[in-house]
């Protein structure tokens, strides 16, 4: 009876975990789960810079877009200043993005921090006045290039658009030329009516 006790009580111990099997189960889980835990946040981090890459991609693809069509719904009469970035002025567009029928758009890099920047108004002239309403807004930062050709015989606009950690843009634009230019036609000469030499009116006597 008593040999049975003992029996069923070391069965009974055998199915049980000791302390020490028990610390070492929770110290292996604790490693695992600091490893899970590691790999989480590496994959947030990972996310994280893709989502801001995609946002940044969407923004410059946003901006090219506008860009492309200011030039196209231009007018042709485009002034570019070439220096170490170009400034390019479009006098008329009828692409606006403040609901105005024809806007003059100049798009412009700043100094600070290579910004690119839109600015959209009626009649204004660079650099702004107080007077001056127009709206800025801001496109793109950190720029490397924006280079833009005008070839106004042929009609034909080149731009080249690269921000820092970014792929260039390039785009061709056809068939941008302003307007041929009306000539004046003169006015005919108004014919004098020349008077006979002796149509003086003679004096009578009386």
């Amino acid at each position: 009876m008593v040999d049975n006790l003992f029996s069923k009580k070391g069965n009974f111990m055998r199915k049980g975990f000791t302390l020490i099997e028990i610390l070492i189960s929770v110290s292996l889980l604790s490693l695992v789960l600091i490893g899970l835990y590691e790999s989480l946040d590496i994959q947030r981090s990972s996310n994280k810079h893709l989502f801001e890459y995609l946002k940044r991609s969407v923004e410059r693809d946003r901006a090219i877009m506008v860009l492309f069509n200011d030039l196209l719904k231009s007018d042709g009469n485009i002034t570019v200043k070439k220096g170490d970035f170009d400034r390019v002025c479009i006098n008329s567009t009828t692409n606006s993005l403040y609901a105005l029928p024809e806007a003059k758009v100049c798009w412009v890099v700043l100094k600070r921090k290579n910004t690119l920047v839109r600015v959209e108004g009626g009649e204004y002239n660079l650099p702004l006045s107080s007077e001056d309403q127009v709206a800025v807004d801001k496109v793109l930062s950190n720029l490397k290039l924006f280079d833009l050709t005008y070839n106004k015989k042929l009609g034909k606009i080149l731009v080249v658009v690269k921000a820092e950690g970014a792929k260039p843009y390039t785009f061709l634009l056809r068939g941008v030329s302003p307007p041929p230019l009306l000539k004046k036609r003169k006015k005919p000469l108004e014919r004098r009516r020349l008077k006979p030499p002796n149509s003086e009116k003679k004096v009578q006597k009386n």
